[in-house]
Parts: structure tokens; sequence; C-alpha cells
């Protein structure tokens, strides 16, 4: 199983035939910039490639009327002004003679895609597809969009395969309202989108993409909005929604499969909404590098989201309270909200106005290119994975590309690294210790990406210990640890912001230190991931760490499909560079899904959502309202003044727009990886 490409060229032949500056920017050279991205690193050579198919008009009819495929079906035989005078009846749209063609091969590249993963041939995979999908609405053509893509590859996932829960994420930066209105009846099919929306102001100028628009009857509660109402939103915007809204639901709707309506017109080096090629190109490396399992670029820049982000991710948690129990936390503000905030003239906070085009065009060139010297500097380690086990014959559990470490530091600096700790006396836990020195060296030379450790439970706080230790002294600037079990952090460890210590164990709530926090456990799934996506995330990618120690001691109590899901999200904050410690006791049942993890694979479901308990609710609110000063990842609009950033300058202008992005589907968890 790997990640699957499909692609046909096909698809580039539907063209504009007149002027038409608002469509003309949806182009044929859109999906050649993006596969002469994937070719040039390599990333195309690494995929499954999967053929590409029509769909047939009964696979179109799943979501399309049959007058309305007749009309496309009949633009192959019109003339170019016929074609222009029926794509004026519609929003942004053009017709060519091979429309027809392209768009059918699009909505069937997606529904191979779809087989693939759900029978198991890969694991997940990208549609480079056009014409795209998401505006398209069942008998109208919309915003580019012929066929809806990715709704009509949930409903083929449906009725073939017989699912019942499918997550559509649809990051575009315009509102992808032809799915909305698809599925807001129905309660199989969860929706998100954020989108720009400027309080109605930017295209498709709709009410109903506003955060009270949750869907209909049955289906209310499954329609997730989230309006931006300011431009230039940045990494802390979109992570604050990712941890507050998107994966709180995700985790309790437990998806059977994740579709992505992936649109690249909100991505970095792009000033107008529209479709910069370099930039897409990138964007979409980045995330074929993302299913593949490589490390990602850390996230850059102050890690402080904006006024307006808040408040638009607060009037979502307002709107949605009522149906999801992921969000019926206390502390919030009241749940009687509904919609956005005020219009900018009433509105809290100071973000700023855009900027000029050409300024904006400048500034987003600038960022582009910073981005991508960051990507030359760092090139994905030679080693993916690597675990370094105790016991005999224990390498056989592994997965067979994942390194089983054998290497070692050399003897006298192992040695001399474990003298001060009695515990590292034991033959088994010196070399288990020299192990660790050898992949964390190579981690921080960028040998390594990430790296799994086993070693007898006495010895986990002694190692950790000089994990942190060597880690500093060999470049880490900030080191992060997240440790569950009996382990305290070191008594003579400076608390001068080069480590954050963050302890799950017993019943305790404390922050001795912006730098040292304490957790109760949580029992149940809702408490689990309350803490993950409430507490150590928004720390771990506020402190931006250079490397990530997780350290499971005596006790930990954690099961191993919670201790999987915590290894693979902190993954992110460093861009890899995890190294897990791992007491042996609990080894031969969570080394090999720890090291699947760490290579790629997704995590196992968490089960059935349950609430977090009072107990545990107090005490998340308790830390963040203790940290929420220091850690502004944590605050949170309803606790008083917002202290948060302006929205970052990367837009150049307000004016309407129209335009999605082709269709893609990327699969990850919670879907178990689909």
């Amino acid at each position: 199983m790997g990640t699957a490409l499909v692609y046909h060229e096909d698809m580039t032949a539907t063209r504009l035939l007149w002027d038409d500056p608002q469509c003309q920017i949806e182009c044929p050279a859109r999906l050649h910039a993006a596969l002469n991205g994937l070719r040039q690193c390599g990333l195309e050579q690494r995929c499954f490639r999967l053929p590409a198919r029509k769909a047939s008009e009964a696979e179109l009819g799943l979501v399309h009327s049959p007058e309305y495929v007749a009309l496309v079906r009949g633009t192959q035989a019109l003339a170019e002004e016929e074609l222009q005078a029926l794509s004026a009846q519609f929003d942004a749209v053009y017709f060519h003679p091979r429309t027809y063609h392209c768009a059918q091969l699009a909505a069937g590249s997606a529904l191979q895609l779809v087989d693939a993963v759900l029978t198991g041939t890969v694991r997940n995979g990208l549609a480079l597809v056009r014409p795209p999908g998401h505006h398209s609405q069942r008998a109208a053509a919309n915003g580019f969009c012929v066929f809806n893509n990715v709704a009509i590859a949930a409903q083929h996932a449906k009725q073939k395969h017989g699912l019942q829960r499918i997550l559509i994420v649809d990051w575009d930066i315009h509102h992808g309202q032809g799915i909305q209105y698809i599925f807001e009846d129905d309660p199989s099919v969860l929706y998100f989108s954020w989108h720009r929306y400027e309080h109605g102001r930017f295209w498709p100028f709709l009410r109903e993409s506003d955060a009270d628009s949750v869907g209909q009857g049955q289906g209310r509660g499954f329609t997730v909005n989230l309006p931006w109402n300011q431009v230039g939103m940045g990494n802390p915007d979109y992570m604050a929604a990712f941890l507050r809204v998107l994966l709180p639901l995700a985790f309790e709707f437990d998806p059977e499969l994740v579709l992505v309506s992936a649109g690249f017109d909100s991505a970095i080096g792009d000033p107008e909404g529209g479709y910069h090629l370099e930039s897409l190109a990138q964007s979409v490396c980045m995330t074929v590098r993302a299913l593949l399992g490589d490390p990602i670029l850390p996230l850059s820049g102050p890690m402080v989201p904006c006024h307006s982000a808040l408040e638009s991710i607060q009037s979502v948690q307002r709107a949605h309270a009522p149906h999801w129990r992921s969000l019926q936390q206390p502390g919030r503000g009241s749940l009687d909200g509904r919609g956005s905030e005020s219009p900018p003239d009433a509105a809290s906070g100071t973000c700023s106005p855009p900027l000029p085009g050409a300024v904006a065009c400048e500034t987003a060139a600038a960022a582009l290119s910073s981005l991508l010297d960051r990507l030359r500097l760092r090139p994905v380690p030679p080693v993916p994975t690597a675990a370094a086990l105790t016991a005999p014959g224990a390498a056989r559990l592994l997965p067979p590309d994942v390194l089983c470490q054998e290497a070692s530091a050399p003897r006298e600096e192992t040695e001399a690294w474990a003298r001060p700790h009695e515990a590292l006396a034991q033959d088994k836990a010196l070399t288990a210790l020299g192990k660790l020195l050898y992949l964390l060296d190579g981690t921080l030379d960028g040998q390594v990406n990430n790296s799994l450790v086993v070693t007898p439970g006495p010895a986990v706080a002694a190692t950790l210990d000089v994990a942190i230790r060597r880690g500093l002294s060999c470049g880490a600037q900030r080191v992060l640890c997240v440790t569950l079990g009996q382990l305290d952090r070191p008594l003579d460890l400076a608390d001068d912001g080069r480590t954050l210590w963050l302890n799950s164990k017993g019943e305790e709530a404390a922050a001795p230190s912006m730098f040292h926090v304490c957790t109760p456990l949580p029992a149940t799934t809702g408490g689990f991931l309350n803490c993950v996506l409430g507490l150590v995330l928004p720390l771990a990618y506020g402190f931006q760490p250079d490397l990530v120690l997780v350290a499971l001691g005596p006790a930990h109590g954690l099961q191993d499909a919670r201790a999987a899901l915590l290894a693979s999200m902190l993954q992110g904050p460093a861009g890899g560079r995890v190294l897990v410690l791992l007491e042996e006791e609990s080894a031969p049942r969570l080394a090999r899904t720890l090291a699947l993890v760490l290579h790629g694979q997704a995590p196992p479901s968490l089960g059935p959502f349950s609430m977090a308990s009072p107990e545990d609710i107090q005490a998340l609110t308790y830390l963040r309202g203790q940290l929420q000063p220091q850690w502004k990842m944590l605050q949170d609009p309803s606790r008083g003044p917002l202290s948060g950033a302006p929205c970052s300058q990367l837009c150049a202008s307000s004016q309407p727009e129209a335009g999605p992005c082709g269709d893609g589907a990327a699969h990850q968890p919670p879907a178990a990886g689909r």
C-alpha cells in the first residue's frame, strides 16, 4: 500500500476560446505546472500511478440531473459563438468542445482513486484534475466547475462500497457551495469548509456561506462553514481552526473516508486569490509529500492567531455546539450566538486593510521564495524511521522499511553521558543509550527523520535526561518533552525557554511555569482529545521546537491507539524530528504500532467518542486559563480582551473573485488512513 496519483493529459484540452479576464486563470498550464513539479521533485516516481477513466452518465447522475448532463454533453457539437452564449448563462464558467470529455475524466479520476483506497490497493492518493468541481450544483455549472467531482466520489463510495460516514474537507479560498447544497440534508456526509467570506462581500456572495448555515433537516450540524472575514489569514489562524473545530468534529464523527477538495488558491505566494502556477506546483508537491509520509517543514513565523480568525472560530463553535459534543465545552462563551462576528467597523481586533496590489504581489513573491529556500535547506532525510529494540528477535515485529538500529555512539562517549545516572549502569540500559545518542545525532544532522528507542523502565527518566542535554548541546535551540507516567522533570533543568516540559500523570493539574506543565491523564476519548488538541498541540506549535522527545515511562497508562495518535500528531511541530522513548515492558505490543505511525501510517481508530469527565474539563480549563497570557495559541475570545496579532498581509484585494481549484482526494487520520 502506498500513495496513488491519477492524471490524464486529455484534461488539459479544455481552454478558454474568447477573451474573459475572469475565466482566463483556469488554464491547462495549471495541470502542467503541478505534474512538472511532482516530476522535478521525484515525487511522481514514488507514487502508484492509477489509470484515469471517464465517469459514466449513470455515475454523473449520482449528483447531477439528466437534463444538465445532457446539456453539457451537447457542448461537444457547439460552435464558438454558441459556447460563449451558453457560458454566459452561468456564473464564471466557460465551455469548450472538449469540456464534456475532460469533465468526465475529472469525475472518473476521483472514482478511480476512491475505489483504489477502499479496496486496499493504496492507502491514500491525489487526483490531479480539471475542470474543478466544488462549485458545481445539481443542474448548474458554476465557478469554473462542471461536474462536482468530490460529491460524485462521495455518493459513489456510499452506493458501491456501503460507507455511512464520509468527511469532506474543502480548503479552497472560495466556499464550495455546490458540495454544501448537495449534502445539506444528509447526515452521512460531514462537509467542512473554511473560506474567505468578508461578511458576504467575497465571491460567491452567499448568505449561506456564513457560520450559522449548518445544514437542513436530518443534516443539521453536518455542514460546517468557517468564514474568514479579514484577508491574509496565516499559519496560526489555520492551525487554530484545525485544533478547535475541524479535528474535534472529525474525531467525533469518526469517518470511514476523508475526501479533500484541495484548492490551493489561498496558498503562500498567491497574492490575488487566483492561480499562481509556481505556488500551485509547490502546494501540490507538499501535499503529496504529506501523503507519502515525508516530514513536512515546520510552520514559521509567530504562532499568534489574529483577532478576526478567533472570532470566526468562536462563531462556528457556537453554531455547532448544539449538534456536537466535542464542541460543548464550558468556558467558551454563551452558546446562543449565531453567525460570524460583527462587520469590521464594529468588530474587536486590529486587522489591517489589504495591501495595494503591487505591494502584495511583491510580498507574496518574497514569501514563496523564502519557503523554497527552506525546502532546499531541509531535504528529506535518507532514513525515514529507525527503531532500537532490546528484546532478542524483536526486529521481526518492525515494518520491513523501518531501519532496525544496530549502530551506537562510541562506548566511551556513551559511558561518559551515563556516568551521572545510576540507572544507566546496567548493560541493557547502556546499550539502549548508545543507540539513542547515535540516532539523536542523526536526527539533528538531517540523516534520520524520527526514531523509536526501547529501554528498561527504570532507565527511562535518566535516558530522557541525557537526550535533552545532548540535543541542546548539539544544535537544538528548543526541545519539547512530552512525558507520560512516573517521570519527573529534572530538578537542574534550566527554565530558560529552551525546553518545554509537558507531563501527564496522576490527577495533578499544575503549571509551575510557562515551560513546565502537568496535566492529568484523561480516561475518556473526549478527555484525551481535549488534552491533545486543546493543550498539548497548541503549546507545541507555539513553542516551535527543533526536536520533540516523547517518553512513555513506567505506569504511563496510555492505550496503544492513543499513544500512536500522540506520536503521529507531534511530528508536525518540528517537521518530523521526533524521538519516542518507550519502556520495554510496553514494547512487545506497542513498538510496532509506534514504528508504523512514525513511518507515516495512520494511527488506529480511537473507537467511539465519549465525553470528557467534568474533572478533566475543569483541569484543562484551569491550565488554559493559567497559560493563555504567555501562549497565544491558547487564547479564547470569550475570556476577555484579545491580544492576538493583526492578520498577515499576503492578500492583495478584497474585490470579488471567482475560481475554485482542482479537486483532490487526500486521506489521513482520523479515517485510519483513508
